[in-house]
């Protein structure tokens, strides 16, 4: 068998380049694998050599302790890769094909799976509808920030690239489709924006950064972007988002001296728990503090899309209620706005097709949007590092060489 180098979360905030098993048609048992899982069979299913693999800030939620990940969890679940192994259950993916991860596993058989809903699918997570690979309470499924890694339901969730060499040309990009890039547009499509829309983006990380794109894409008027990350805001502005520094003050104000009016049409959170207060709050974790902006600066009969990450189980929080993912939020001024809401996890198959297809035939450019930057799989620690600490970079594991990463 191949050697299986991964990244797994050790505690402390920190992650460790570790050898595991090479994965097979049988989850084991494992650092987080819900028991009822265990030996759970995978015909199925088919191995992925990984060619590029993303860290997410989903992840670093974990590797800062904040939520109930347990150490040695094997960490990753933006994955892209070629198919190495089929089981003797796939019929139509084959060895050799280049193929996107949606982040989400699932089925294709249960009712939310064939009403579109795969981000909740009822079969592959015994404690609650959803999975993921290398996430915590989403069923135990092996993470694929590794060289090789089990995806279950091949024939359903694998996007397969048509053409292998123009899919490595494209390849920064085509990593996106596993979530960011859909993740944001779904955030975006869910806020209602469409052709000369004004929208407002809170977060200028990696998923913000993608939802402004996606609403670029979408053909919205302007796109303002608000952040504390003065690096990450000129990330945003590089592509020719207005920006907001929150630090300096209430978005709200900002905002009306961008437009000429006090509210934006269409308004995205792609922050999560771990928010920050605005002006002199900005030090201060403030975790309902996007959710109260977003319903305070955006229109009357706005939406609101927040694909931004909200727990039930957060240790770190800086009280009881939010340890439980119990929130001070504004209702009833998102009530009184008639305002709509969309959470959850992005049903990546709704648009991982369609996104391809604009990376594919130039329509877009997320890798540069997003400032992809890849990394060997051995620097994985020092890219959780320097995220951490706000670096304006997606970083894209280079696991078995593919990209032609380097050393630093």
């Amino acid at each position: 068998m191949a050697a299986n180098k991964a990244v797994a979360y050790v505690g402390g905030g920190k992650v460790e380049v570790q050898t595991i098993d090479y994965p097979t048609f049988e989850l084991k048992d494992g650092p987080g694998v819900n028991p009822d899982n265990v030996g759970r069979q995978l015909p199925h299913g088919v191995i992925i050599k990984t060619v590029a693999t993303n860290i997410c800030g989903s992840d670093q939620h974990m590797v800062r302790g904040r939520t109930t990940a347990p150490e040695g969890l094997i960490l990753g679940h933006e994955i892209t890769g070629e198919v190495v192994e089929v089981g003797p259950g796939v019929e139509f993916i084959k060895e050799g094909d280049l193929c996107s991860v949606p982040f989400n596993i699932s089925c294709g058989r249960c009712r939310n799976c064939k009403e579109g809903k795969t981000g909740i699918c009822l079969n592959v997570n015994p404690d609650r509808p959803g999975s993921a690979y290398g996430y915590v309470d989403m069923g135990g499924w092996v993470g694929g920030q590794a060289q090789y890694v089990a995806v279950p339901y091949a024939d359903w969730n694998l996007l397969r690239f048509p053409d292998k060499d123009q899919a490595m040309e494209k390849i920064l990009d085509l990593t996106m489709l596993s979530d960011i890039f859909p993740t944001g547009f779904h955030g975006c499509v869910t806020a209602g924006v469409g052709v000369g829309s004004t929208v407002y983006v809170a977060g200028a990380g990696p998923v913000g950064l993608a939802a402004a794109a996606s609403a670029q894409l979408l053909g919205a008027a302007v796109v303002i972007v608000g952040d504390l990350n003065e690096d990450r805001l000129a990330q945003a502005r590089s592509f020719g988002c207005e920006t907001v520094d929150v630090s300096k003050g209430d978005p709200k104000d900002q905002v009306e001296q961008l437009l000429g009016v006090p509210g934006v049409d269409c308004g995205v959170d792609a922050v999560g728990f771990e928010a920050r207060g605005h002006g002199s709050d900005a030090a201060t974790e403030h975790p309902a503090t996007v959710l109260n902006s977003l319903m305070d600066l955006t229109i009357a009969g706005g939406a609101l899309g927040i694909p931004g990450l909200y727990v039930t189980g957060d240790p770190g929080a800086a009280d009881d209620a939010a340890k439980e993912g119990s929130l001070a939020i504004s209702i009833g001024l998102g009530w009184s706005k008639s305002h709509s809401f969309a959470t959850g996890q992005c049903p990546v198959m709704k648009y991982h097709r369609g996104l391809m297809m604009a990376i594919l035939h130039d329509r877009v450019q997320i890798a540069k949007a997003v400032n992809a930057t890849a990394i060997t799989i051995d620097e994985a620690p020092r890219g959780y590092e320097e995220f951490d600490q706000g670096a304006s970079k997606k970083y894209v594991l280079d696991p078995n060489g593919y990209l032609g990463a380097k050393a630093a």
